[in-house]
């Protein structure tokens, strides 16, 4: 079993104890917080005869002398015949109130230690927290794979909101939360008897009755050189008792002095369990240290958010792997499709496959990549492989490179078919391993080795077609993900354009439908988005969306797009039909890795064609004039100027820092944008060199180039793309 699997069943089966441990200790971290807040200022210098003296002077009849873990002094007597206990001013002895153990019911603290049922509860809790703690640890290997390591421990969390609020809270609070768990085994230990606290036997000490009246407090060295600070509870002698003896706990150990003599007659050491206790007490409870104890708090109360958001990864991850329908069994399948997935959307892919190649006469078989093998009825294999974090393999497939890299070579050919997100340095890397291991292996391939960015039905229906072409059949991949639910927008205005050829383009402007409380709760309309998200447009008579880069945000209170007509194509023949007032419906799709983080550092923006989109959104909201570059590149600057009028108006107004333009298909128009960029290329390292942000929107030849002519220039200060890429400086949104 492993990590993940051992994370999610521990977190799905007991973490409900979890989380009553976590909300009821976030609620007894207010007691500590509360007594530091009423005790009032003492001296830790101070010496406890010192105090014993100014006490006894205003409390008659005292008992005992209680140091609280937050400072404040408490003391115990007796009024008459009935008990009281009382807080003191330790300057001079007075009065300050009535002392009450706690400001929480009873029964929190013993639902949280042991879960209101004695002995067991005890043991359960126990077990709870050895939970907790394998949560942590198993929790922290994820985190690394996800993240890609130490080094890459604090970059930006990506991935739907319920996976980015488990990472984030995880990344703050994991350690606090390790740290809980190993305090409290360390406490139940003591409480269950595992653990001896003792030093030894309590002795069997008397003062010796010698006829002279008892030295006064104030004269006992022992207590002159016992600090506040280190003192626990000090026992006077009974009054009833002449035997009896002053029995100091301090910080240091146990000691019982002479009432009449003042000598110390035995004193214990505290042994090296308490010792540890003492510190696992503290940093359990954040007694004695109340800012501590917020953050426990606080901590503990993350708990119930990381639970709920566990729970909705396994549920979201559940409902996106699909049950393979119509496999055919191993040994009769003539086509058989491997799966390598970590969230489980590349099922839904090998299931399109799996249905298209059936319906086409084969007898197909799918399973997980782990099981990869062929049989004497195999004539096709298909590898459909995810990258998780960077450049691992999905975790159930972490054996699968090996087995492959084992298997004997054969003669069926094998192609891959990679998913990722080139928001990432090592997009499709594991996807890519398999290739060379099954190359290097001499296995043959159909089809040569490709890349599905973002999960993109429009990719994978191209890919179908090479692969019909291929095979040589008839073969259409319509690709139908679970889609959100949807908005319906209303066209306000259209700005359209017309090349040399007559292909249309349009930029489309559409109200933005104010979303209400309960759509933010149930995730339907467009409650947030920002410019470089995407939109997904669901065309009349059709379950694919095709997705747009936004030219707009929230707060520019519309949805603004950039659409190119495509041959053929369903969602821009049907967006470029659209007349004023007419409606459709889209959802929004999270692009956080493409999207501008929030600094002050430049940005070099490279766009070509509809591609200027995101990038002019950028610039739309650049009320604080961050210094932004752009290099756009087009055909004709008469026909495919997109948003030429408002990038002039933007740069006259400093949003914009500057702007360079290039045009291919007209006289002196400059070639294209990398042309343009070597060009420029003194500047352009300057800019990287300041830290500059890049960002890459248009076709993926066209950020191919660009990222070859950024190699070459960046040489010299021996960056590059993939260094860039690696420290989060640079993304592309390609089509």
């Amino acid at each position: 079993m492993g990590w993940k699997a051992i994370h999610r069943w521990l977190g799905l089966t007991l973490g409900t104890l979890t989380v009553i441990l976590g909300i009821t200790g976030a609620l007894l971290a207010i007691d500590p917080v509360a007594q530091a807040w009423q005790a009032p200022a003492v001296a830790d210098d101070l010496s406890v005869a010192t105090l014993v003296e100014r006490v006894t002077r205003t409390v008659p009849d005292v008992e005992e002398i209680r140091r609280l873990p937050s400072g404040a002094i408490v003391v115990f007597s007796f009024a008459g015949d009935q008990p009281q206990a009382s807080y003191v001013n330790p300057d001079d002895g007075r009065v300050l109130g009535p002392w009450q153990p706690t400001v929480l019911p009873r029964w929190v603290k013993n639902l949280h230690r042991a879960l209101m049922l004695g002995d067991a509860g005890r043991w359960g809790a126990a077990g709870t927290a050895l939970v907790m703690g394998l949560l942590c640890v198993s929790g922290l290997v994820l985190l690394l794979r996800r993240m890609g390591g130490w080094r890459r421990l604090g970059s930006r969390v990506r991935g739907p909101l319920g996976q980015r609020l488990h990472v984030l809270a995880g990344r703050v609070v994991l350690v606090i939360l390790s740290l809980t768990a190993v305090t409290a085994l360390t406490m139940s230990a003591s409480t269950l008897g595992l653990l001896s606290l003792e030093a030894g036997a309590e002795p069997e000490v008397l003062s010796t009755v010698t006829g002279q009246s008892e030295m006064p407090a104030a004269q006992v060295a022992a207590l002159q050189d016992l600090s506040i600070g280190d003192l626990r509870k000090l026992g006077f002698p009974a009054a009833t008792d002449p035997e009896d003896t002053w029995k100091v706990d301090a910080v240091q150990g146990q000691g019982w002095i002479d009432r009449y003599t003042g000598q110390m007659l035995a004193w214990q050491d505290a042994s090296l369990a308490q010792r540890i206790n003492d510190l696992a007490v503290v940093l359990h409870t954040g007694e004695a240290a109340w800012p501590w104890a917020v953050v426990l708090g606080l901590s503990g109360a993350c708990v119930l958010l990381f639970w709920v958001s566990g729970v909705v990864i396994w549920w979201q991850t559940r409902r996106q792997t699909p049950r393979v329908t119509g496999n055919a069994s191993l040994a009769q399948a003539d086509v058989l499709i491997f799966v390598a997935s970590e969230g489980g959307s590349t099922w839904g892919f090998a299931q399109t496959l799996h249905d298209a190649l059936a319906k086409g006469g084969h007898r197909v078989h799918t399973s997980a990549l782990e099981n990869f093998q062929t049989t004497a009825a195999t004539r096709q294999v298909f590898v459909l492989a995810a990258t998780y974090g960077e450049g691992q393999p999905p975790a159930h497939a972490s054996t699968a490179l090996a087995r492959i890299q084992a298997a004997k070579a054969g003669q069926v050919p094998v192609t891959v078919l990679g998913f990722g997100d080139r928001q990432f340095p090592a997009f499709c890397a594991y996807a890519q391993a398999l290739e060379q291991a099954l190359r290097a292996g001499g296995w043959p391939a159909l089809l040569p080795f490709e890349g599905i960015h973002q999960q993109s039905g429009q990719q994978f229906s191209r890919w179908g077609v090479a692969l019909a072409h291929a095979l040589g059949e008839p073969l259409v991949l319509e690709h139908v993900p679970h889609l959100p639910p949807t908005a319906t927008l209303r066209l306000l205005s259209r700005t359209d354009f017309s090349d040399a050829t007559g292909q249309a383009t349009a930029i489309l402007r559409f109200s933005w439908p104010a979303a209400t409380l309960g759509d933010r709760l149930l995730g339907r309309g467009l409650a947030r988005f920002s410019a470089g998200d995407l939109i997904g447009v669901v065309p009349p008579g059709s379950a694919v969306p095709r997705y747009y880069s936004l030219a707009s945000g929230r707060e520019d209170g519309f949805v603004e797009i950039c659409v190119r007509r495509v041959s053929g194509g369903l969602c821009s023949t049907h967006l470029l039909g659209l007349r004023q007032g007419e409606y459709i419906e889209a959802f929004v799709r999270p692009n956080p890795g493409f999207v501008l983080p929030r600094s002050r550092r430049p940005v070099l923006m490279i766009g070509a064609g509809t591609g200027v989109a995101p990038l002019a959104g950028f610039i739309r909201r650049n009320d604080r004039h961050r210094p932004m570059h752009l290099y756009f590149g087009g055909r004709d600057p008469s026909r495919d100027f997109f948003f030429g009028p408002e990038l002039r108006q933007w740069l006259a107004e400093g949003r914009l820092a500057s702007l360079r333009t290039v045009f291919s298909r007209v006289p002196e128009g400059g070639g294209y944008v990398q042309d343009a960029l070597r060009a420029d290329a003194e500047r352009v390292r300057d800019l990287v060199n300041q830290g500059a942000v890049v960002r890459v929107c248009g076709s993926r030849d066209m950020a191919q180039g660009v990222a070859k002519a950024l190699d070459e220039m960046l040489a010299p200060l021996q960056l590059g793309v993939s260094r860039l890429k690696a420290e989060e400086r640079y993304a592309e949104d390609v089509f």
